[in-house]
Order: C-alpha cells, then structure tokens, then sequence
C-alpha cells in the first residue's frame, strides 16, 4: 500500500453469470473522500459493481484494491448497506440489535458488544434520527426508517469507505433529504461514500462525482461534466447491441485455453 494509491480501484473488471455478461473491462479509480454515484439504466451493472467490489461476486478478469490492498487486508475499513430487498425484515431483531452489529467486525467472535459499543450504537442512530426507537422490532419501521437503521449500523462500524446499494429505493423524500444529509456529514468527515442510485433528477445535486455504467463504464468525473446529453444517450441507448456484442465476447473468452 502506497500513500498515493486511491481509496477504491477496479482495474480491468469483468464478471459474467454463466457467459451472460454484466460489467466488461470497467476501470474506475476514486482517489480522494466524495459523495460517489454510480448511475445507469436497470441491469447496467450498477449493484454488481458494488458486490465485485466486496467480493459478493467472482469477477472473470481484473482486480480491485481499497487503499492499494485487497479487501481481505483491510476489511475492517469499508462498510456496507445492501438493498432492502434483500433483508429478512421479519427476523425478531430490535433496531438496536441491528445497529451493534456494525461493531462485530472491531469486537471479533468471542466477545460481546458492551457498553461502550451501545453507547457507539445509540450515537449512530442518533445521527439518523432513530434513537428514539432502538428497542423497536426491525420490521414494525418503515422502508424509510429501515434503511436508515443499516445506514446507522453501517456508521457503528467506523469504517473509512462506505458502499451504499440504492439506499433510496421505496424511500420517501423527507427520509431521502435525511439519509442524504447523513452522507453528507460523512463525507465532510474525510470518507468516501459510493452510492448505487437511479434518480437522475437528484444526482446533479447531491454527488461531487459520478460514473455512469452500461455494463461497461461510459464516463466518470465531476457530476457536471459527466451528466451531458451525449453521455446519457450512450448510458441509457443502444443496450441490445451492446449485450449482443457481450455476449459473443464472453463466450470467445471462455473457449480460450
């Protein structure tokens, strides 16, 4: 790891299911704390980004280094939220029990959060606006305040990088301004927050940078010199040629020795 290494690299990315493939040859390098969007149409490619990146998924070619490091060597410092969807919100677990899960990674297996972590836990929520309701069971919230409590826990894991996978997705505008507000402050702090998003209306004004992603990655760079007209006519035009031409690609790569 070298002082000068960026806060996130993807060199040369590629994942495939089978030969369909998802993201191609995608190069991006974020080199100083932001608010970072990742924008594209559906399917682009936007959540598999963030799931290469973690590690969720294979990646067929290239790599990707955090601070110049495999994930492995410095998964203590880049935390998470995934989409709603995929959260068991039924599970009987309270919003405080959710929130001091963020400080597992930090406490390690055999020990369990104290004091100390509950304060963390309380301050977290706190900053989202929910401390008033840390004993209340995950799945009596709303989609807003749901989201907001894995913003928190993602918070109590003091992380430096912050992953955000359409963290306003079947949220309301009040809770999206707060959760903005939020990332905001993080940001301020010195850490770099990448937000998987799809509201082109609210880009322009809440991201510093952006990339757009069409299975390959179109342009990336400040938000206003990214989102012209002829970058968002090849993000969001042209997608069955593209994955016509994929597709032969990928399966070309898998007969190669």
């Amino acid at each position: 790891m070298t002082a000068t290494a960026p806060i996130l690299e993807l060199h040369d990315v590629t994942v495939a299911y089978g030969r369909r493939p998802v993201l191609w040859n995608v190069d991006l390098a974020i080199t100083e704390p932001c608010l970072f969007g990742v924008i594209g149409p559906n399917g682009a490619g936007k959540s598999t980004l963030l799931k290469a990146a973690l590690g969720l998924v294979p990646v067929v070619g290239g790599y990707v280094r955090f601070f110049g490091a495999p994930l492995a060597r410095v998964r203590g410092r880049v935390g998470y939220v995934p989409q709603r969807e995929t959260v068991d919100w039924d599970f009987p677990v309270s919003v405080m029990d959710v929130v001091l899960m963020g400080t597992y990674g930090r406490l390690g297996w055999l020990r369990r959060p104290g004091a100390r972590e509950r304060e963390l836990a309380r301050h977290c929520l706190d900053r989202v606006g929910l401390v008033g309701l840390a004993d209340r069971q995950i799945g009596r919230l709303s989609g807003g305040q749901q989201q907001r409590v894995f913003l928190a826990r993602a918070l109590a894991q003091q992380a430096d990088v912050y992953l955000l996978d359409e963290p306003l997705a079947g949220v309301d505008v009040r809770s999206q301004e707060q959760i903005f507000e939020v990332l905001a402050a993080v940001r301020d702090e010195g850490k770099l927050v990448v937000v998987v998003h799809h509201d082109l209306r609210t880009a322009a004004e809440w991201f510093d940078r952006v990339a757009l992603i069409d299975m390959r990655l179109v342009a990336t760079g400040p938000t206003a010199e990214v989102l012209t007209p002829d970058n968002l006519r090849r993000t969001y035009s042209g997608r069955v040629e593209l994955l016509e031409e994929l597709g032969r690609a990928v399966a070309e790569r898998g007969r190669t020795p």
